[in-house]
């Protein structure tokens, strides 16, 4: 395990700037993501990205991006629910832990919001105090973010009128009510707003983001580090390239294993 860290940290150090002294990448403490002077280690300011946890939310959409981008020098990555502790994802088998609660942070330069079930996004839309605290955050942030269904919720919350976003592909006739205008891509980005399609697509916008924040060297210096070389053994991830028959099965799996 020390010689993996170790070799994780030279290869993001190599990255990020040759002559430089050294850089460390480190997930920094959940305080990190709260109050004015938090964000600052050895003289240097951190970067704060939030993640939204919820009950019912899709795991890999909240874990892809956060793998991705706790990888960043001086970044803190924490994970924020409306309250510390578990919070259990669609299927019932898994659960992330909520280190600070929406109320404890006031400020972010990144918010991800992830998908859910659409019992699980829905008590979110339904919460109004959840709904102020992301309009509230995202008037100050760099970068909004959604993976798969979060995007519904950002456009619930009237962050993507009149913008290209995209979704989770059976989900897409839901943005054109909030007046947001669906985008068939692995992730779009308009404005400082950044939505990833459905689930696994998050560690894509994960790797976009990583550059944007950084640079081109460091975003693919992190996608070795995390050996992300996706080689399926199907060809079937997209609902162009499954056609009908998988699509109602897709969905059918979904279904039933969400609780």
């Amino acid at each position: 395990m020390r010689g993996r860290r170790q070799v994780l940290r030279a290869a993001v150090a190599g990255a990020v700037a040759a002559g430089a002294t050294a850089v460390t990448a480190g997930t920094g403490t959940a305080g990190a993501a709260a109050g004015s002077g938090a964000g600052e280690r050895g003289g240097r300011a951190r970067r704060r990205i939030g993640i939204l946890l919820y009950d019912r939310m899709t795991l890999l959409d909240a874990v892809g991006p956060a793998e991705v981008l706790s990888r960043l020098p001086d970044t803190s990555v924490s994970l924020i629910g409306r309250r510390r502790g578990e919070v259990r994802g669609d299927t019932g088998h898994g659960a992330l832990v909520a280190d600070l609660r929406t109320e404890d942070v006031d400020r972010l330069d990144v918010l991800l919001v992830p998908g859910g079930s659409g019992a699980g996004a829905t008590a979110v839309v339904r919460h109004e105090p959840t709904m102020r605290w992301i309009r509230h955050i995202d008037a100050r942030t760099t970068w909004t973010t959604s993976v798969c269904t979060g995007s519904l919720i950002l456009a619930h919350a009237g962050l993507l009128r009149g913008r290209e976003a995209t979704t989770y592909w059976s989900a897409k006739d839901l943005l054109a009510p909030h007046g947001a205008v669906y985008v068939p891509r692995r992730w779009v980005r308009s404005g400082k707003y950044v939505t990833a399609a459905g689930v696994s697509a998050g560690i894509d916008m994960g790797l976009w983001l990583t550059a944007a924040l950084t640079d081109d060297t460091t975003a693919q210096a992190v996608q070795l580090a995390l050996e992300y070389d996706p080689q399926p053994p199907f060809d079937t991830g997209s609902p162009d390239k499954a056609g009908p028959e998988l699509q109602r099965l897709a969905l059918e799996l979904v279904a039933r294993s969400q609780r």
